[in-house]
């Protein structure tokens, strides 16, 4: 068993919770569910699979995860962070158990590799695959960047390490909720180009680095590239260049559904919500957790 703590955010997900704990296949030490107070069957599943559940009001996921950080007493050498929808490969849990324990002590950090599935369908291209993720941390090293959206894990020192098998992201839930919820998404991304406005014109944004790593170098494309390009045009040229030139089609059609509403659809609607705000100067404030009151699993 591996001195790890996984740390889980939840809120309603009693269709993913158990296979994401199961596919540890009993290498983690701990398991520590912070959980927004689901309506669902949430809690009564980990309370019989015997992890650690705590409940607390939902501000955004940075604030959420390191409140757990903090508040839920982590004593293990090693912290994860997982969403409830993910799971190991049974080669990743292997991979964590053998390497974690023996990695050298500057190495404070671990990147994982996540496939995203979509309709079942393991989505392949479009730039999709693979997403490199700081996800495993030594414990006091690592906390959540507060950002609106795309929040990553950084380290307060040392140096990573990439391991070479594959996180899988593989939701249940249905269209009709991915698409509810990439609505409350485009909410945060538009209060995040809003941000990023004031800080760029500030000299107070974090800047990225085109050469760095993938979230360093997607950072550094956003900010000096998407966020100067005209509303709505970036949405079709984005998807253009996804779907063709990032050999998105060779998908199929859940990969054409997937690549259209994620990177057309979504984008597009984002944009359209920051011409709502200009034309009518109001700002869209932070809405809190998702509501799924109106989208049945």
């Amino acid at each position: 068993m591996v001195d790890l703590t996984v740390v889980i955010l939840t809120k309603n997900e009693e269709k993913n919770i158990e296979k994401c704990i199961n596919s540890f296949r009993g290498i983690a030490k701990r398991f520590v569910v912070v959980d927004s107070f689901s309506t669902d069957s949430t809690k009564d599943i980990c309370l019989k699979l015997g992890v650690d559940f705590y409940e607390n009001k939902f501000i955004d996921y940075a604030t959420q995860f390191n409140w757990a950080l903090k508040n839920t007493n982590i004593t293990t050498k090693w912290t994860m962070r997982m969403d409830a929808d993910e799971e190991l490969t049974p080669e990743l849990a292997k991979e964590i158990e053998e390497k974690l324990p023996k990695l050298e002590s500057d190495i404070t950090g671990v990147i994982l590799k996540r496939r995203v599935y979509f309709m079942g369908k393991w989505i392949k291209h479009g730039g999709v695959y693979p997403q490199l993720l700081l996800r495993i941390f030594r414990t006091g090293y690592g906390e959540c960047e507060q950002k609106v959206m795309d929040e990553h894990i950084i380290l307060k020192e040392g140096r990573t390490v990439t391991f070479k098998y594959d996180l899988i992201d593989n939701n249940t839930k249905r269209l009709e909720w991915w698409i509810n919820k990439h609505n409350w998404y485009s909410n945060r991304e538009v209060i995040d180009y809003f941000n990023l406005k004031e800080q760029i014109a500030n000299e107070k944004v974090i800047k990225g680095n085109l050469f760095g790593g993938q979230a360093e170098m997607k950072r550094w494309l956003k900010n000096n590239i998407y966020l100067k390009a005209p509303l709505f045009r970036r949405a079709h040229w984005y998807f253009l260049y996804r779907y063709f030139f990032r050999l998105g089609f060779l998908d199929g059609k859940e990969g054409l559904i997937y690549h259209f509403l994620q990177g057309y659809w979504y984008r597009f609607l984002v944009d359209a919500k920051i011409y709502e705000c200009m034309i009518t100067g109001k700002k869209i404030t932070n809405q809190g957790e998702l509501n799924e009151k109106i989208i049945k699993n």
